[in-house]
């Protein structure tokens, strides 16, 4: 059997401080590790931390979560096994959207969560999305909708029998210096913002038979 982790998180971000305060809930992020060490989390997500309009497939590391001041962020983990067809299944996926230069963000399926629970837009995914299709090819849970629906609260409740560990996880030791924290101007923030709506707008309008 095969191991893979589902971790919920909880980012010291204003934006998820923001979803926390409407939506009632701790957990505002998350996403897939492959193994027990937590050091490398797959996810759809911003790529810089200020700037979140280029967003899409990452590999994110504990210093993501927890930076400057932090010196821990709050996760839970769920543990899943899988048999080697479904872990196979898996891996060719994450890898399908790793290297598809077309998957991007899907912003306003994430936006709209609380209020339509989730829709799909053609090779468009969020952190939520991407980790219940995740689910759905272990096989370890019957799921009752689509799974582009699952909200995290609800997959947090899905998962509750495997839970594997609840608490804080330190960034010491695990500190990147990559680009992540590096800042940017304005006009290329309103730009790739204009860019990531263009493409949404444009797959909905004229992709919706494609997915």
């Amino acid at each position: 059997m095969n191991e893979l982790f589902i971790v919920l998180i909880r980012p010291h971000t204003g934006l998820g401080s923001i979803a926390r305060k409407i939506g009632g809930y701790e957990y505002t992020h998350i996403a897939v590790s492959l193994d027990r060490s937590f050091t490398d989390f797959i996810s759809y997500s911003r790529r810089y931390h200020y700037f979140p309009f280029d967003a899409g497939f990452a590999h994110e590391y504990r210093d993501y979560y927890a930076f400057d001041r932090h010196s821990n962020v709050k996760i839970k983990a769920f543990r899943l096994l899988t048999d080697d067809s479904c872990y196979a299944e898996i891996m060719k996926y994450i890898s399908n959207c790793e290297n598809d230069s077309d998957e991007v963000f899907n912003l306003f399926s994430m936006a709209t969560m609380l209020l339509i629970h989730g829709f799909r837009i053609y090779k468009a995914n969020n952190c939520m999305s991407f980790t219940a299709k995740i689910i759905e090819l272990s096989r370890c849970v019957k799921m009752e909708k689509p799974y582009y629906k699952y909200s995290i609260q609800d997959m947090d409740k899905l998962l509750s029998g495997y839970k594997f560990f609840e608490g804080k996880l330190s960034r010491s030791g695990h500190e990147r210096n990559d680009d992540y924290m590096k800042p940017f101007k304005m006009k290329t923030y309103i730009t790739d913002m204009i860019r990531l709506f263009g493409r949404l707008i444009y797959r909905m309008l004229f992709r919706h038979n494609s997915i």
